[in-house]
């Protein structure tokens, strides 16, 4: 049905397993907030606890734990440690970029039509000093080549891209992009809450030069808690604008102050750290690698396209990519002379989880779920 080998139920119950959100929920809203993997839910119950019994007694030792999440963030990304700076959320990590950047008067800069309002604001932001954003169409999330290269001229800094758009689920190939920008001289910044931790994404093989993500949704971490990362020689051209007692190589001198920076993406982090929201956030990318982005990709595809062909066949318009290599965990759709909104209530009242977004709904599978579960799913919408 869908060109990919069939997957390992038994491989993919373990991830299950973990997720006691099956016990009550038929949960396809992943792509919106995610459930707390056990793991997860485990060491912020655990971290609360101590937080409560002794205060801070324990404080080194869960910062040494909180710490690891960004080992596992760049593990995930092939990246180096000093590249990744623990952030609240992708608004966050794209105002890290929008305000270090060193932009000209004159100076602009590209985005896609359709873009989530996070990675729209921040940059509509620099118009009072004389910077501009220059939106190029693309429908559906299909870069018009030609379209981009007329928006690019002399002045042309930085592309802002969503890997995924959360409107279509529509992915982008990365590869083409990060060459076209780097012949151009052109930054690029990915927003990549949409993929992250689902998709595999090589920052040795692409040429990204900043990346921001919160955690809570395909990661499957806390609310804010995400990662931001920059390219190691970009550390000293993008300034921190947001400074506090962190940012410093020696954050616990505080009678001996010295202002010189980290030589780190730590430099972006001024101040405490949401310390329960990365520690959980850390749980959920240890599961994801043991699992591994490539095969969880695959899985979420694999039931991405079986429902696909569900909807089809009860009449479903739908509105997300065709092609393997742009299809996401996000597929829209709408059914002919029913209401969404009243479509996602009836589904909540089946215990079933998806959400109302741009003309129809949108289900996001992670790779826990089932075909049953999907095929349950069509069938409350069938009869609704």
């Amino acid at each position: 049905m869908n060109g990919l080998p069939q997957p390992d139920l038994a491989f993919w119950e373990q991830f299950r397993q973990e997720m006691s959100v099956t016990e009550r929920w038929i949960y396809l809203d992943h792509a919106a907030v995610s459930p707390l993997p056990r793991p997860t839910a485990k060491i912020l119950k655990e971290w609360t606890s101590s937080l409560q019994s002794d205060g801070d007694i324990h404080w080194p030792a869960w910062h040494e734990r909180m710490l690891g999440t960004k080992t596992n963030a760049a593990k995930l990304l092939n990246a180096e440690e000093d590249e990744i700076a623990l952030i609240n959320n992708t608004s966050h990590g794209i105002s890290l970029v929008a305000e270090g950047f060193p932009w000209e008067k004159g100076d602009n800069l590209l985005m896609l039509s359709g873009e989530f309002p996070a990675n729209v604001y921040p940059w509509w932001n620099l118009e009072s000093r004389g910077i501009e954003t220059r939106t190029v169409l693309a429908p559906g999330g299909v870069i018009d080549w030609q379209a981009l290269n007329e928006a690019c001229d002399s002045r042309t800094r930085l592309l802002t891209l969503s890997w995924v758009g959360f409107a279509t689920g529509y992915r982008q190939t990365l590869g083409p992009i990060c060459e076209w920008a780097q012949s151009r001289g052109i930054y690029l910044f990915l927003d990549a809450i949409q993929g992250m931790g689902i998709f595999p994404l090589d920052s040795q093989e692409l040429p990204i030069d900043f990346l921001a993500a919160d955690g809570h949704k395909w990661m499957l971490g806390p609310e804010g808690a995400g990662i931001f990362f920059v390219r190691k020689k970009h550390l000293d051209f993008l300034q921190p604008r947001q400074i506090g007692w962190n940012s410093v190589a020696n954050p616990y001198a505080f009678s001996d102050l010295n202002f010189q920076l980290k030589t780190t993406a730590g430099r972006y982090e001024s101040g405490t750290y949401n310390t329960v929201g990365q520690l959980g956030l850390g749980q959920s990318l240890a599961l994801l690698s043991r699992f591994g982005p490539k095969a969880i990709g695959d899985r979420i595809i694999h039931l991405v396209k079986f429902v696909d062909e569900k909807l089809r066949s009860i009449g479903a318009t739908i509105y997300s990519p065709q092609e393997d290599e742009h299809r996401s965990g996000i597929l829209i759709f709408s059914l002919p002379d029913k209401d969404p909104q009243a479509l996602r209530t009836r589904c909540q009242e089946a215990g079933i989880a998806l959400a109302q977004r741009g003309p129809g709904l949108r289900i996001s599978p992670h790779a826990y779920n089932t075909e049953e579960e999907l095929e349950q799913a069509v069938e409350v919408l069938k009869t609704a």
